[in-house]
């Protein structure tokens, strides 16, 4: 359901109409089978699925407003979405709320005064976005010369789909290894439809088009390739990028890009898009990973489809984010006043599940979000002791400029990493062992790439920079769903001093914690000072990533 309000705004002495976008979202269950195979109770808006994309202009106020018919708490995330002054409305459980309980409903607001671009909306409550509630947000861009790039904009979404219900499943995740749970691997789903089946695109020689690719993933990655064409990177998670040319597009977890293909002057062939489901951790199973799909490139009705000899992945010309410059032309932010290093470090526990860590403790959850710790703790809000250690809890102070190095020393596992709340700067990568012939990519331009996630690769680290300008707390985590459960996130705790000043928690987030049985004042446990009484000590986690030695 949508309905929109047209407001009056005033800058620089400017008159401009905002649009207040309206969409309501009644969130509940229904059986279906969405990809052929299995009908299970998935999790749905308006008795539907997929769930339409929205669509809003740069400028305009979304409101989303989430009605809980589930037997359970819900949250919505806008992914990609910097939240500027209202961190509360991010969207992640148990960190800046405690979610809208069943029966009750809450508007989400979002601003897009900043932002245009590709993003999506999905659950951030235990396993619901996996099980259905995602869709694609497409903002549109107030600037019209960006419109001269191209004549048509085309969207192109793709998510895995499981056999059966994860969220009924989640408390199994911790007794029962994920492959025993789901022995037959995700399907895939483009434009909300079984893969197998997916609709033509159609072509008008010589007209360009916009195709933004969502990965609404979590769990695999995926590939896509027009052979035949090249693609024109132009965007990457929300962030313009002076354009450049690639064969193909490599996708994590929640990755977005926008491509610019230009169609051939001939009706002679039709084309197909090839789309790959893969991951490099998982054997392969012939017929279920990778998994090939293909999206009909149509020219002309009749006419036959073009084939290409196959080739090899390392022949092909991956978009890639260390060769790419923004466009907004931010410089490198420097100098850098906290640099921060965390290695992930793996725990199997004794029926074979895996534990993950950023540092020493799996994360978990507590009784008191840390949003409201750090509104409600005074000067302590900026000392970690009001923060229990399984929040692996990060302060930043205002403005400053932060690195991030994430190491990843395992030689098999891939993660990807979902920043909230900022698009990082991406300033270096490289092996992680020094026995590794893997090069090192360093940034050697002046206006880095940005965005908010990607791929951290087996036996590597990555550098990344934010500036701490925009005072919340803001959840960093794996995108892949099992591992985020298993404790692979941390929170950063950006200037709580500055939001004690300027944030106010709606009162109906309040209330929602009360009906929940979640404090919303003190430190982690509720109590004062460091008294973390009633919290189950952290997991820790041990391996040997602590002799990893930094490479600074």
């Amino acid at each position: 359901m949508l309905a929109c309000t047209l407001l009056i705004l005033f800058a620089g002495g400017l008159q401009a109409l905002a649009v207040r976008v309206q969409v309501t979202w009644d969130i509940g269950y229904l059986n279906i089978s969405r990809d052929g195979l299995s009908t299970w109770r998935a999790i749905g808006a308006n008795g539907q699925l997929p769930i339409p994309p929205i669509y809003v202009t740069q400028g305009d106020v979304l409101e989303l407003t989430a009605i809980n018919h589930l037997d359970m708490p819900v949250t919505l995330h806008a992914h990609g979405l910097f939240q500027r002054n209202s961190t509360y409305y991010d969207g992640p459980a148990l960190i800046t709320e405690c979610g809208i309980p069943p029966g009750s409903q809450f508007t989400y607001i979002i601003e897009t005064r900043d932002q245009s671009g590709t993003y999506w909306v999905h659950s951030h409550y235990r396993m619901e976005g996996i099980d259905g509630l995602r869709t694609a947000l497409v903002i549109l861009d107030q600037d019209m010369s960006l419109l001269d790039e191209y004549d048509e904009d085309v969207l192109l979404t793709l998510e895995d789909w499981g056999q059966g219900p994860l969220e009924s499943m989640v408390d199994m995740l911790k007794t029962t290894p994920l492959v025993n749970l789901i022995p037959n691997h995700p399907t895939v789903l483009i434009n909300g439809i079984n893969a197998n089946l997916s609709q033509p695109i159609r072509f008008t020689p010589g007209r360009r088009y916009r195709l933004r690719v969502v990965s609404m993933s979590f769990t695999y990655w995926f590939k896509v390739r027009l052979p035949g064409h090249t693609m024109q990177v132009i965007e990457a998670d929300g962030i313009y990028s002076q354009p450049s040319t690639v064969d193909g597009l490599d996708m994590c977890p929640g990755q977005r890009y926008s491509v610019i293909i230009t169609a051939k002057e001939s009706l002679e062939f039709n084309y197909a898009l090839n789309v790959t489901f893969y991951s490099d951790y998982i054997p392969q199973i012939l017929g279920l990973t990778p998994r090939y799909h293909h999206v009909p490139i149509v020219y002309r009705k009749d006419a036959p489809t073009k084939t290409f000899p196959l080739i090899e992945d390392h022949e092909v010309k991956w978009a890639d984010e260390y060769a790419m410059e923004s466009r907004d032309k931010q410089m490198l932010l420097e100098p850098v006043d906290q640099h921060i290093v965390l290695n992930i470090k793996t725990l199997i526990n004794k029926v074979g599940i895996p534990n993950y860590a950023f540092g020493d403790y799996a994360y978990n959850n507590v009784p008191v979000p840390p949003l409201f710790t750090a509104l409600t703790t005074g000067d302590m809000a900026l000392s970690p002791s009001v923060y229990a250690p399984q929040l692996n809890a990060i302060i930043l102070k205002h403005n400053h400029i932060v690195e991030l190095e994430l190491r990843n020393p395992d030689t098999v596992m891939v993660h990807s990493y979902h920043c909230h709340g900022h698009a990082f700067q991406i300033v270096e990568s490289g092996p992680v062992h020094k026995n590794s012939s893997i090069p090192a990519k360093r940034f050697r331009g002046r206006q880095p790439m940005r965005r908010d996630t990607i791929t951290l690769a087996a036996n590597r680290y990555v550098r990344l920079r934010i500036k701490a300008d925009n005072p919340g707390v803001w959840f960093q985590h794996c995108h892949q769903e099992q591992h985020s459960y298993s404790g692979l996130a941390f929170t950063l705790i950006e200037a709580p001093d500055v939001m004690q000043r300027t944030l106010r928690v709606p009162q109906e987030m309040i209330e929602f914690c009360r009906i929940l049985g979640h404090p919303t004042r003190g430190n982690s446990a509720g109590r004062a000072g460091s008294d973390m009484t009633g919290i189950k000590p952290p997991l820790a986690i041990t391996g040997t990533a602590n002799s990893i030695p930094d490479t600074r």
